[in-house]
C-alpha cells in the first residue's frame, strides 16, 4: 500500500518548526491589543459569489486559482481566497457597521490554487487589519503605523514602504483610459499576460513581474500626474503624517490595486532578506467594497501579510529561538513514577514549564535527554528518593546537585530564587 502524502502546496507544521509561528501570531495578537484593534473570526468556506464579486471575475484569483466546488445543496462554495471579502460580509451581515467604524484584525488559512514556491504555499496563512468606516488621512496613516512597527518587533531587517495614490474614482477612470491608449500603441510588446489584462483590468500591467513589460512601462503614463489637487492633498496628508512618525517611505508610481473599490492609498512593505525583493505586507484603501456587497457606501483601508514568508524571515533572520523546558523530570520504578507526575503537574500548575519523561529508560539515556532540552534543570527520581522524600535538584549548566524534599519544590522556581 503506498504511502499517504500531502497535497501538493500544503504543509505540514512540524514541532521543531513551530516556535517561529507561535512567536509571529503572539507578538501580532500583542499589538492588535495595544491599537485596540478587535479580532474577527470568519469561516474557512463562503459562497463563491462573495469572491466573484468581491475580487472580481475577471482577476486571475476569480478565474483561475480559486479552490470552487458544488456542495451537496447544490451551491458553489469557495475555500477563501483571501481575508477581506469575509470580514466585509461578516460586518454587513452582522451589523456591525451600524454600531459605528470597527477595527478589525483576523488571521488564519487562506487557498490558492498557484504554483508553490519559498514562503507561499496553496494553503498559507495571512494576518489581516481592516478598517472599516475611517476616511481620514490618519487612518491611512495608523494602519500603516501599526504593520510597519509589528514587522520591526519581529525583528525583520531590510524592510522598505513603498508608498503610491490611485485617487479618486474619476482619477483612475481618466488615467485609465490614458494608460488604455499609450499601452494599445505598444501593445506587441507587452508579454501574454498583460496583452489578456489589457482588455479587462489594464491597471494590474502596472504590476507585471515581467522585466521586459517593466522595462517599457519606463515610459508609460504617470498616475501620480493624473491625480486631481483634491487627491493630491489627501496623499500629501498620509506622506506628512508617516515622516511625522519617522517611518522611512519612497514613492513607487507602478504600485497599483487593480479592483474598481480601491483607491487612494495603496501601500506595500518589502524585504530583500530572502534575496530577491518580496512583499511581506500589502494595503490599500477601498472605499467601494462595502457598497459592492450589498452595504451602505463605506470607507475602509486595510492590509494582510503572508504568515509564511515572515516565518521565513524570521527564522532567516534567527529571530525565533526555541522554548526550552525550565525542568526536566527523570524518574524510574513505579512509586518514582508517581511522585513524577505528581510534581510535574504542581509544577504546570504555577505556570512552569516542565519536561516529563516517560521513556522508561535508564537514567543515563534520560539524562542525555534532559541535556539536549536545554532545560537549566532536572529533577531526579529514583527508588532511594521514593522512599526518603528527598529528591535530586540537578544544575545541567554547573553540574552540581542539591536534595530537596518534595513540598520544597516550589520554592526552588520563585521569582527570588
Amino acid at each position: 500500500m503506498n504511502q499517504l502524502q500531502t497535497l501538493r502546496g500544503m504543509a505540514d507544521q512540524l514541532p521543531m518548526g513551530i516556535n517561529g509561528w507561535q512567536q509571529l501570531e503572539a507578538i501580532g495578537r500583542e499589538h492588535m491589543r495595544r491599537a485596540c484593534v478587535a479580532e474577527i473570526r470568519t469561516p474557512l468556506l463562503e459562497a463563491t459569489e462573495l469572491f466573484a464579486r468581491g475580487i472580481g471575475a475577471a482577476t486571475d484569483v476569480v478565474g483561475k486559482e480559486m479552490y470552487t466546488f458544488i456542495d451537496r445543496g447544490e451551491r458553489s462554495c469557495t475555500l477563501r481566497p483571501e481575508g477581506t471579502a469575509g470580514v466585509v460580509r461578516a460586518a454587513i451581515q452582522n451589523g456591525l457597521l451600524s454600531q459605528g467604524p470597527q477595527k478589525l484584525w483576523y488571521s488564519g488559512a487562506m487557498f490558492r490554487y498557484e504554483r508553490p514556491q519559498a514562503g507561499r504555499m496553496r494553503q498559507f496563512h495571512q494576518l489581516g487589519l481592516e478598517f472599516l468606516g475611517f476616511n481620514e488621512p490618519r487612518s491611512d496613516v495608523e494602519a500603516i503605523v501599526i504593520a510597519w512597527d509589528l514587522l520591526m518587533d519581529l525583528g525583520l531587517k531590510e524592510l522598505k514602504l513603498e508608498l503610491n495614490s490611485l485617487g479618486s474614482k474619476e482619477d483612475r477612470l481618466n488615467y485609465r483610459n490614458q494608460l488604455v491608449n499609450w499601452l494599445e500603441q505598444h501593445q506587441n510588446q507587452l508579454d501574454p499576460d498583460s496583452q489578456e489584462r489589457l482588455q479587462t483590468n489594464p491597471l494590474r500591467i502596472l504590476d507585471s513581474k515581467n522585466p521586459n513589460t517593466q522595462e517599457l512601462l519606463k515610459t508609460a503614463p504617470d498616475l501620480l500626474a493624473a491625480l486631481c489637487p483634491e487627491s493630491l492633498e489627501r496623499f500629501e496628508q498620509v506622506q506628512q503624517g508617516l515622516t511625522a512618525l519617522q517611518i522611512p517611505y519612497q514613492l513607487n508610481p507602478r504600485l497599483v490595486r487593480g479592483l474598481d473599490y480601491y483607491g487612494h492609498t495603496a501601500f506595500e512593505i518589502t524585504s530583500s532578506a530572502l534575496g530577491a525583493q518580496a512583499t511581506v505586507c500589502g494595503g490599500g484603501r477601498y472605499n467601494g467594497l462595502v457598497e459592492q456587497l450589498g452595504g451602505a457606501p463605506t470607507a475602509c483601508i486595510g492590509w494582510a501579510m503572508g504568515l509564511e514568508r515572515l516565518v521565513l524571515l524570521m527564522q532567516n533572520q534567527s529571530s525565533t529561538t526555541a522554548a526550552a523546558p525550565d525542568l526536566y523530570v527523570i524518574s524510574q520504578g513505579e512509586k518514582a513514577e508517581a511522585i513524577a507526575i505528581n510534581a510535574a503537574r504542581e509544577l504546570r500548575q504555577k505556570g512552569h514549564r516542565v519536561e516529563l519523561d516517560h521513556s522508561g529508560a535508564g537514567f543515563a539515556k534520560q539524562m542525555k535527554r534532559a541535556l539536549k532540552s536545554a532545560a537549566p534543570l532536572a529533577l531526579l527520581i529514583g527508588e532511594a528518593e521514593a522512599s526518603s522524600g528527598q529528591l535530586q535538584l540537578k544544575n545541567l549548566q554547573t553540574n552540581s546537585s542539591e536534595l530537596v524534599e518534595l513540598h520544597q519544590l516550589l520554592s526552588f522556581f520563585s521569582p527570588t530564587r
